[in-house]
């Protein structure tokens, strides 16, 4: 099945943005997933063999909320990070007082 690697996780698939992998459960494809990649699953799940709160994992248009999650042959699994960071909704002048803020950022991201 065809797993779709989030930009923030490339760099451990060498740049790739689809993976090919077979498992029969979301736990057996991050497995299959660190046998090529080592380190890409402890990106993705912590030491409690949890799902880390900023991922999320799309299989045929719905969240798939545990690795016990069964897979089907032909599935593509979508792993999805959550971004955060950027700036306060305040800004330092050059006298060093706060102003407001009135801009925002949006960064698009699209896989290939």
């Amino acid at each position: 099945m065809q797993v779709c690697i989030p930009p923030p996780l490339r760099s451990y698939t060498g740049g790739r943005a689809r993976v090919e992998v077979v498992g029969s459960t979301l736990g057996a494809v991050l497995d299959a997933l660190d046998a090529r990649y080592p380190g890409l699953r402890f990106r993705i799940v912590d030491e409690q063999d949890r799902i880390r709160p900023h991922i999320r994992f799309i299989v045929r248009e719905e969240f798939a909320p545990t690795l016990a999650y069964p897979l089907e042959t032909g599935d593509e699994v979508q792993i999805i990070c959550a971004l955060s960071g950027g700036s306060s909704d305040l800004n330092f002048n050059h006298q060093g007082t706060k102003t407001p803020r009135r801009q925002g950022r949006f960064v698009p991201w699209a896989s290939p």
